[in-house]
This record gives C-alpha cells, structure tokens and sequence, in this order.
C-alpha cells in the first residue's frame, strides 16, 4: 500500500498561507485500508487569529482515496462523528464500514478537529467520569477550573475556528467541495462549516441532528422521554404508556425530595452514589439512548425502564437502583482515561445560554434560574424543569462558572445556508438528540429533508438491517433521498412487561 504523508508549514505571523512541505515517512496514527491508497499529514494552524504568542495547534487529517484510482472521484466526503471530542481518524472502520461501496469512486476525508486524537489532544482536569460520580455543583467547579487552566488559550476551541482548520485542510488537499456527513455534535459542526464556506459544501447528511439555535434549558429532550415511553409500550404492547409516563413524574417528583442511593465501584473502590432528580434525568434521556435498536434480539435499557418505574412508583426502588447502577457502570468504564476538556471547551464557547456573557456568578444563576421558572406546563415532560435544566451534559447551568474573558463568545448561526440537497435523520426513540431537534436541523436548509427512524435511539445508522446505511449512500451519490420503506421494517425495541 503507498501512504504518503505530508507535513504543513504555516507563517502565522505573516500571511497564514499554508505550504506543503513533503515527508519522507508516514506518521505512525495514519491508517492502514486495504484496496485505498491513503495519505496523512498534519497542518499547523493558529491557536487563536490574530493572537501568534498563544501560538499554533497541529490539525491531523487522513484522506482515503476511492478504489477506483485511475478515475476521477464522484465527490469527497468530509466526515465528523461528534463529541465534542470525537476522533475521526481513529474511526476510520467506522465510516469506511457505514460508506461501504460509495468509496469505490468518492474520496472520504477524516480530520481530527484541534485538540481531539492526533490535533493535539488536549486536556484540562476535568475527568469524564465526574459527569457519572460527582454532585453538579461538583463538575460546574471542574467545568470552571477547565477554563482556568487553559486561561486565554480557551478562545481557540471553537466550533468556527475547527471549521476553518477543515476549510484550510481542504483547500491545501486541492479538493474543490465537499460532502458532509456529520453524527451528534457533527451535524452542530459542519452547519457552522457550512455557513462559513456555503460555497464549498456539495450536498450533506445529518444525523443524530440538532440545531445550531439549539434549546439551553434541553425542553425537546425532556419531552423525548415521555414521548420514547408512550412509543415503545404501544408497539410493544408489554406495558401502559401513559401509566409509565405518570409513574415517571411519581419517582422524578420523590428522587427530588428524597434521592436514593445506588451502590458504584469507583476506583476499585465500593462507594454509593446519590441518584438526586438531576442525575436521573440525566440517565435515561442520555444514556439509555445509546444503541437502543442496535441488537433487536436484546432488551435495552429503555426496554427495562418502564417495570422499573412501576415498582419505584409503588416504594419498590430495588429494580430501579439495580438499572442505574448498570448504566452508571457501563458510563464509568466507557469513559475511563477520558478527559472532557474539549467538550466542556467547545460547549461552553459556542452554545447558547440563558445569561449574557459578561453576567458575573450570582447575575447568571438568577437569570438561570429564572429561565426555568418561566417554563410553561409540559415544557419539561414529566420532569420538574430545575430537576431536568440541571441534567444537562453540556448546556443548562453547565457552564455557569465558565468565565467570561480570555473564551470564546456563544456561536451565532447566520440563518444563511448553501442552497444544497440536505438529509436529516434521527431515532425517533433517541432522547440526546431528540426527534424535534432533528426536524428543526433540517428547516436549516431550504432543501432539508427530515426522516425518522423508528426504534432506534442516538445515531441511526448503527441498527442492523442496513436499512438506514442504503439510505444515506443513496443520498450522497445521487443527493435524493429514495425510497425509504424498509424504515418500516426496523422491528420494535423488545420491553419487559
């Protein structure tokens, strides 16, 4: 296999022109495909414009050339597969797997946004596994600690400066447009990319969408919850929808009186854990959408949900407790050596909140807090609104301590987007990104279509029946969205009575 590797030289000081400058050796991260030539290289960027003495951050790409080499390429896909915090480069099995033959003759693109993987990982004290055993106050102090340790260097991660690092990539690979395809945080990412360069965006493809504009306060996820209840208890015909959604509202309303307690080993050490509102909240909106559908013989955990809830209702907590236990342990392993610097960084810089910016601490928990007493009935689901706002991994009070100077400003969307074939799908059982926050991404564009996907929850396209990866490779050859019936065919999630 030929892999050329190619080291980028940039004159920050001067014109920011970027020169390619060859190497000799492939970087050792570069992937291995077989039947693709592939070519690695890094490209020094700016840390912050306009600010040389923060200094620069190496920006990593690995660029998969089609099998048909002797042939021009259909199209170069530029993918993204969230986070914040996400590596594209490492998931080069991931994408080249849910592309499948679409790169015989498309170019696929992976870049590792400043500081994700090989762009200059960066960390900042704020362990991930302080989101699964810390009280809130707790990880709002590490969130602004976060800060504190990166002082001005903070306003460098941004979702528009990463944009432009994948512009900068582009332009020095001499590829003239790109198609998008974003997961989670991607489908946040490339619309800001493709705001910022509408000219150079082909066509795109979200999934797991939510807007640019999106809620602080997290309403559409609150709402998801009751909303995936009342789903999988009518097509599963196990359950009562309605009566698991009140009884939802019953152990929500108690955990905020009174929170249980749920026995973790943290550090090869047994400990308990408080299960307050917040924290409850926070596992079934998030976690339990994770795979939901991806092994239809398997109940998942939002399959479990409903008997659990029963029993807590009537004072029985065992069933409940045992289940939070288990997705608390399965967090705690999938985030162990974790850091989430670059998305404490990356949420706190760019997404709304509900204070001003340069509101001191008490100005922003009064304005917070009187967000939340502003809620109208419902807003929330089933959820108290402070229980819920305070549940939030990445918006609510998250970044109340973040500190106003020497950060980035909140991303302001432009409302101004290429005019380009757009597909939007979500899980309409997926409670990160919520079904509604999916339609919203896609009346971003005035080409968006939206569809959802039934009985799957975050990021659709890992259900097994292929149906949803046909669905996107058509879309990005042919940027229509074809037939989609075999949607109807994805089974219902399997639910204990």
């Amino acid at each position: 296999m030929n892999l050329t590797s190619i080291t980028l030289a940039l004159s920050i000081a001067l014109s920011g022109v970027t020169t390619p400058t060859p190497a000799p050796v492939a970087p050792a991260w570069c992937p291995e495909i077989s039947g693709h030539r592939v070519e690695c290289g890094t490209l020094p960027r700016p840390l912050v414009q306009g600010r040389p003495d923060l200094g620069s951050v190496s920006v990593a790409y690995a660029w998969i050339l089609r099998r048909e080499s002797a042939k021009p390429p259909r199209g170069t896909i530029l993918a993204n597969p969230g986070g914040p915090g996400g590596q594209a480069i490492a998931q080069h099995g991931t994408f080249t797997g849910l592309l499948g033959g679409l790169l015989t003759n498309h170019d696929l693109l992976l870049v590792d946004p400043r500081g994700v993987g090989q762009s200059d990982a960066l960390t900042c004290g704020v362990p991930a596994g302080v989101v699964v055993t810390e009280p809130r106050e707790g990880l709002l102090r590490l969130v602004g600690r976060c800060a504190d340790n990166l002082g001005p260097r903070a306003a460098g991660y941004t979702s528009a400066a990463t944009a432009d690092d994948l512009d900068a990539v582009r332009a020095t690979l001499g590829i003239p447009k790109v198609m998008l395809y974003g997961l989670s945080y991607g489908t946040y990412l490339l619309p800001v990319y493709a705001q910022r360069y509408p000219g150079r965006v082909q066509s795109a493809v979200f999934s797991a969408a939510y807007p640019i504009d999106l809620d602080p306060l997290g309403r559409e996820s609150a709402q998801a919850v009751s909303l995936t209840l009342r789903r999988i208890c009518q097509r599963s015909g196990a359950c009562d929808g309605e009566r698991a959604v009140r009884d939802l509202g019953r152990v929500a309303a108690r955990l905020r009186a009174v929170p249980a307690r749920v026995p973790l080993t943290v550090g090869g050490q047994n400990r308990w854990v408080s299960l307050t509102e917040d924290r409850f909240a926070q596992l079934v909106y998030s976690s339990a959408s994770v795979a939901v559908g991806a092994v239809p013989s398997e109940v998942p955990v939002v399959g479990r949900l409903p008997r659990a809830l029963r029993g807590a209702a009537r004072g029985d907590d065992r069933e409940l407790v045992a289940l939070m236990g288990e997705i608390m342990a399965g967090d705690l392993a999938a985030y162990e050596g974790m850091d989430m610097g670059i998305a404490a960084t990356v949420s706190c810089n760019d997404y709304p909140r509900p204070w001003p910016v340069e509101a001191p601490l008490a100005e922003r928990r009064r304005l917070f807090e009187r967000a939340v007493e502003r809620a109208r009935p419902g807003e929330f689901g089933a959820f108290d609104p402070l229980g819920f706002a305070r549940a939030q991994a990445d918006a609510g009070d998250y970044c109340l301590r973040w500190p106003a100077r020497g950060t980035g400003r909140p991303y302001v969307s432009t409302g101004r987007f290429p005019d380009v074939p757009v597909l939007v799908l979500n899980g309409d059982l997926d409670g990160i990104t919520a079904e509604a926050n999916g339609r919203k991404a896609a009346a971003q564009f005035r080409r968006g279509v939206f569809v959802p996907v039934p009985n799957v929850g975050h990021v659709s396209e890992f259900e097994p029946s292929g149906c949803v990866t046909g669905i996107v490779g058509g879309f990005l050859r042919d940027g229509r969205t074809g037939d989609t019936s075999c949607l109807a065919a994805i089974p219902p999630v399997k639910v204990l009575g």
